[in-house]
């Protein structure tokens, strides 16, 4: 809402400066302005906007591999940390936005000055309350939004002229669609706003009581929050005073019940969902709050009383629970247990049985003894998270969830102000507890339906910044939950190559851990991180020990883990004969399982493996047995691998036409963006040309192939790079040098669309890509007998077809990550159309001629 001279101002300043900090108090607005500046400036001097949220991060030690996760940088070539970071952010021009540095500000600066140093083109946008004070830096301070002119004689148009008052009506609307402003209520609403001295986050907050309260009782709940916070030691800076102000009084008039709830969220700094709200929040189930005490660690709020369980009567959806009266009658600052329909609303305030007590709460005072266990159901906690969500205490996170799966956060001004009242009321040992539980549910859950779990995303992928501080929060107290919720983040670690960061937890955890079957799965995930760093001795000692404890557990999925781990190291270091012996024990021991995935998917593994030992007849009857479970049932990553796997062993057979139907079907599976995924089948149908005799075709596809693997900074594997290699040496023998720079330079240029709409060129699947039709005269994709794309629909497929993320394309456009989605699924049934590559081959269409020399 306004803004619009800050905005301008701050492109300036972006165009000409590394460095730009937006500083200001909480709640101005700062977090907001960046994204609207990040979605507005795009390509050219700044670069593509990469967003980094730093509110949940707590050590500034991590902060290198937090950005590296944010920015998908991962460790390659031995280079980790910041070393990883400045070699993947090079010489590209790029913009990082790091939103919430004041906790972090010395790392923050640190970090800042060696990137700026070290890579030229590179921008950074950062906000904070403090300046990060790094040579070069430009400090723009983030004001409060335009107040209306004090006093009485102004008219109403000039009120509604404020940025502040505009930000107030706009909000009210969307809590309570039919809020019309009354005559003279413009004055009280700029009356609210100079209370709240223009601070955004204030003023939402306060807009967000229109559907309960009238215009004079906000304006009048404010004034008496004020009036709290400016009596005697807690006199303080004013913006601070009134974002206090209104954070608390927001907080005094929410029901008994949201109060319980919003302060349980606030250990959930890594946002949280549906499932994770109710499961941290409530304790009102069948097994009561006691499951938390199982691990002998009682938290002592209750001094023997008997208070881990609740004392009076709540009445939820379900009725009545918790019956008693013992003294924890009362909640902490006034929280009344709750009592259902005896407590309603008048005039804006909760009054219940003529007790007054809702009335002392609304004042601010504290109010009855203090029940710390208040139970909760969980079943009554989205209801309660739908309602902060339209009180503006919690925000949903918008774009990033899956279908039909809503996330929601809290912002840091607000989760600070829910920790204090969670540790004030006596509850943030069992909240956490809690939390740990479900954390640690999850990471068990991920181990029992599945042997090979270090290469598949798990359900807690999304719950990784939750995660980690549940690790630090259970290592501090040697909380038996801490190895399996280590192990579960050292995974989601090593499947985002932060290698070194994996290694190091898992060294910790591996001095913790005794028993046989988690030390082996411990071990297992460390030799295969030390693979992925070149580290071939320290993975074969691991993989060994892995093997060893898992032979002295009960656990066969354990060992077959272990064993697999052990083929990978020998693979890494060359030892095919060994390999094969090692993957064909794993084999027999998953036939015992009887889960027919994990057995697919070790045939396939012994196939790679018999393929590199020259045992391709064996390793092609592998691939028929394993191939039609891993399409069905098996993630998309392990499926383009097997696919490739397939080509590879008919290619080897000398079936080049079945080889080349394989690499060509990865390419179309193979997921959006440049990825290894997409390398190999590059790599596969270049060897595929070079077979028919198709010389340049051979070059171009390796070149185009060689400039990925340089953009991405990965690593094929030695076997099979040496087998494109000789290939591509021998078409060089057979070219003339002229035509063979010629050929390279022409494939270098091939990227995105083009690149795959080149590679499928003459394949015998690419009308399952490239059935289109270009709508006539429109310039816009489309499919016969379907409507043409709008402008907006076809702007988007063909940022697509440039292989940018829906992220990427809703900054580029200043769309929302939601909107794009929606727009990439009206475009996929406008085609008739599942993949994104298949929409990027369809926009390419029009465009597929690679261009001169070739």
């Amino acid at each position: 809402m306004g803004r619009e001279r800050e905005l301008s101002r701050l492109r300036t300043l972006l165009r000409s400066s590394r460095l730009l900090t937006l500083t200001g108090p909480g709640g101005v607005g700062k977090t907001r302005l960046a994204l609207e500046l990040a979605g507005r400036v795009h390509g050219g001097r700044t670069g593509r906007a990469q967003w980094v949220a730093l509110d949940s991060l707590q050590d500034g030690e991590l902060l290198p591999q937090a950005l590296a996760v944010a920015l998908g940088v991962r460790e390659r070539g031995g280079r980790a940390g910041i070393e990883a970071l400045i070699h993947a952010l090079g010489t590209r021009t790029t913009l990082i936005v790091l939103d919430n540095c004041e906790h972090l500000a010395e790392a923050c600066a640190r970090l800042a000055a060696t990137l700026l140093t070290r890579c030229p083109r590179l921008r950074l946008l950062a906000t904070s309350r403090e300046p990060l004070r790094v040579p070069g830096e430009v400090v723009f301070r983030v004001g409060e939004l335009s107040l209306s002119p004090a006093g009485e004689e102004h008219e109403t148009a000039a009120l509604l002229r404020s940025e502040a008052v505009r930000l107030f009506l706009a909000r009210a609307r969307t809590s309570d669609a039919a809020f019309e402003l009354g005559s003279g209520e413009a004055r009280t609403v700029a009356e609210i706003c100079r209370r709240l001295d223009g601070l955004p986050l204030a003023i939402e907050l306060a807009a967000g009581r229109v559907g309960s309260l009238s215009l004079p009782g906000i304006l009048h709940g404010l004034d008496d929050q004020l009036s709290l916070l400016t009596d005697g030691s807690r006199t303080g800076p004013g913006r601070h005073r009134e974002l206090g102000a209104a954070i608390d009084w927001s907080h005094r008039l929410l029901d008994p019940l949201e109060r319980v709830v919003f302060r349980r969220l606030s250990v959930l700094g890594g946002g949280f969902d549906a499932e994770g709200a109710a499961a941290v929040c409530g304790n009102g189930g069948g097994n009561d709050d006691r499951d938390g005490y199982r691990d002998g660690h009682g938290h002592g709020d209750g001094e023997g009383d008997g208070e881990h369980a609740v004392s009076g009567e709540v009445r939820g959806e379900g009725g009545a629970h918790g019956g008693g009266t013992g003294r924890g009658e009362g909640m902490h600052r006034g929280d009344d247990v709750h009592r259902g329909d005896s407590v309603h609303r008048e005039g804006g305030v909760h009054r219940g049985g003529g007790t007054g007590r809702e009335e002392d709460m609304h004042r601010g005072k504290r109010v009855g003894p203090q029940a710390p266990h208040s139970l909760v159901l969980p079943e009554q906690v989205l209801r309660v998270v739908c309602a902060l969500e339209a009180k503006s205490l919690i925000v949903r996170v918008r774009g990033d969830e899956p279908q039909g799966t809503a996330r929601f956060r809290q912002l840091s001004a607000i989760r600070a102000y829910g920790m204090d009242r969670l540790a004030e009321a006596g509850e943030l040992p069992d909240t956490w507890n809690r939390a740990l539980d479900w954390l640690a549910g999850k990471a068990a859950g991920t181990v029992t339906p599945g042997v090979f779990l270090d290469t598949v995303e798990g359900p807690l992928a999304r719950e990784q910044e939750n995660l980690a501080a549940a690790v630090a929060h259970s290592a501090a107290r040697s909380d038996h939950r801490h190895a399996p919720l280590a192990v579960a983040l050292t995974r989601l670690q090593y499947q985002q190559e932060q290698l070194t960061a994996a290694r190091t937890l898992l060294s910790g955890v591996l001095e913790r851990v005794q028993g046989p079957e988690d030390r082996s799965a411990a071990l297992a995930l460390a030799a295969r991180s030390a693979c992925l760093q070149d580290d071939h001795a320290a993975a074969l000692a691991f993989a060994q020990e892995a093997v060893a404890a898992g032979r002295t557990g009960r656990h066969p999925g354990r060992l077959a883990n272990a064993l697999d781990a052990l083929a990978a190291a020998r693979l890494c270091r060359g030892e095919f004969s060994e390999a094969v012996a090692v993957f064909a024990e794993c084999l027999d021991v998953v036939r015992t399982l009887g889960c027919p995935l994990d057995l697919a998917l070790c045939r396939h593994h012994l196939a790679w493996a018999l393929l590199q030992a020259g045992r391709a007849a064996e390793a092609e009857q592998l691939m028929q047995e394993c191939l039609p479970e891993l399409e069905t049932n098996a993630p998309p990553g392990q499926v383009t691998a097997a696919l490739h796997t397939a080509g590879a062993i008919r290619l080897a057979l000398g079936d080049v036409d079945a080889a080349e139907r394989r690499f060509a079907e990865v390419l179309l599976k193979a997921p959006p963006g440049e990825s290894f995924h997409g390398l190999y089948p590059l790599e596969g149908l270049a060897i595929v040309a070079a077979e028919r005799g198709d010389l340049q075709r051979s070059l171009r596809l390796y070149a185009a192939a060689a400039a990925m693997r340089r953009r991405i900074d990965t690593e094929p594997e030695a076997h099979w790079w040496g087998q494109v290699e000789a290939v591509v040496a021998r078409v060089r023998e057979q070219v003339h040098p002229s035509r063979v720079s010629a050929a390279m330079a022409a494939g270098r240029r091939l990227r995105g669309a083009r690149l795959v709409s080149y590679a499928l060129r003459g394949t015998q699947v690419r009308s399952v890509g490239q059935e289109s039709v270009q709508t006539a005269g429109s310039g816009r994709v489309g499919a016969v007998g379907q409507p043409p794309l709008t402008g907006r629909e076809s702007a988007v497929a063909e940022l697509v077809a440039e292989g940018m993320t829906n992220q990427q394309i809703a900054s580029h456009l200043g769309l929302a990550k939601s909107t794009v989605a929606g727009h990439l699924d009206r475009v996929r049934d406008k085609l008739g159309v599942r993949s994104r590559t298949q929409i990027a081959v369809r926009v390419a269409g029009r465009t597929a001629d690679p261009g001169p020399g070739l």
